[in-house]
């Protein structure tokens, strides 16, 4: 049986038809930037969330590069950031001229208050939590540590949509919450889609402009700004998925489960869900000590796996230029080394599911 690691296209024929119609109105709208359907998905969106306002863009990059931005964080300013974080993460901080200063993971590989506490000086201006594995950070903590230091918060929502910290939702504690809409995403488009929410309508206002060459009049710009617009296709098919998140979510849980309860493989390290946080599973990783061993034999049981993340950050050519060296981070190091991503995904059936677990557990 041949497993691949993310058919996307399952989630299209779970609902074809009224992603078909949706298109085709959309075509024969005429309207195609900055419309209905994107207002529409805003609304709906933030209402999910329980934000008060939803900004659509182009990108998840875009949506942390446009929050720094908007939160004036520039040249110089220090920004708290999971070493082992997906290196978008970090460019959203650099490209505003920041410097990312990293912080290790704790078992269930996220940032935690009292990490960043001890790497807080003079110079730091904000924190990025990134809900790493769709697995909710303790953002309870982490925004009482900010606010009692004065520090800008942004939750990186990538890959958490609809997992809650504490009861609550992610993207909702901080002063800005960024998400992704890559199509592998739980909420995923049909291209590049991202999105900020927040409950600051001054944030709105500016990341408003910022968005739309910084205008926040046609013809008169008031910021040196970006084109960053969700586009009215991949809005109005947002607002198709997004009816059938939780239901979504729910099925990636239920895999989640069979997995966390019958794979038993001494050499096998499952994930484990933090106190007070739920995940999306959006991944579901696994660590070992030989990956290349159990990559390749799941590769022979034609089972497709991933590594999310094979480099961390601080070890990428791209920030070379900071002078890290290995040994700097070893626990982000020693995840990169040892994480391995297994096939989880909306339409699996319970015959791959049983496959799967099956070709793990004689693995020797």
């Amino acid at each position: 049986m041949k497993i691949p690691f993310n058919p996307i296209d399952r989630q299209f024929y779970l609902h074809q038809n009224e992603y078909e119609t949706k298109a085709l109105d959309v075509l024969r709208s005429g309207y195609y930037i900055l419309g209905n359907e994107v207002g529409s998905f805003e609304k709906e969106f933030a209402d999910y969330i329980g934000s008060s306002y939803c900004l659509g863009l182009a990108s998840g990059l875009d949506a942390l590069v446009l929050a720094f931005r908007a939160l004036d964080i520039s040249e110089g300013d220090e920004v708290i950031v999971a070493a082992n974080s997906y290196i978008a993460c970090v460019m959203g901080i650099t490209m505003n001229g920041a410097i990312p200063v990293f912080a290790e993971p704790e078992e269930h590989y996220n940032i935690t208050a009292e990490a960043i506490k001890k790497l807080i000086t003079k110079k730091t201006k904000a924190v990025l939590a990134v809900h790493l594995y769709g697995q909710a950070c303790n953002m309870k903590d982490i925004s009482e540590l900010c606010k009692k230091n004065d520090l800008y918060l942004i939750e990186d929502c990538a890959q958490s949509h609809g997992a809650h910290s504490f009861g609550q939702m992610t993207g909702t504690f901080a002063d800005i919450g960024c998400f992704s809409f890559y199509p592998s995403k739980n909420l995923g488009a049909f291209g590049d889609a991202g999105a900020v929410v927040t409950d600051d309508e001054k944030l709105y206002d500016k990341i408003k402009a910022l968005r739309n060459y910084g205008s926040e009049k046609r013809y008169y710009n008031k910021y040196v700004g970006y084109n960053s617009r969700l586009d009215e296709m991949q809005a109005g098919l947002l607002r198709i998925k997004l009816q059938y998140l939780e239901s979504l979510n729910s099925e990636r849980e239920q895999i989640a489960k069979r997995y966390l309860s019958e794979i038993d493989n001494s050499q096998i390290i499952l994930p484990k869900i933090a106190e007070g946080s739920t995940s999306s599973w959006h991944l579901f990783v696994i660590r070992t000590s030989d990956r290349d061993k159990l990559m390749d034999y799941m590769k022979s049981c034609e089972i497709d796996t991933m590594i999310h993340y094979p480099i961390p950050p601080h070890l990428s050519e791209a920030y070379s230029y900071l002078e890290y060296k290995e040994g700097d981070f070893p626990i982000s190091e020693k995840y990169s080394e040892q994480i391995l991503s297994i096939p989880i995904y909306n339409g699996m059936t319970d015959e791959e599911t049983d496959y799967v677990i099956q070709v793990i557990n004689s693995y020797r």
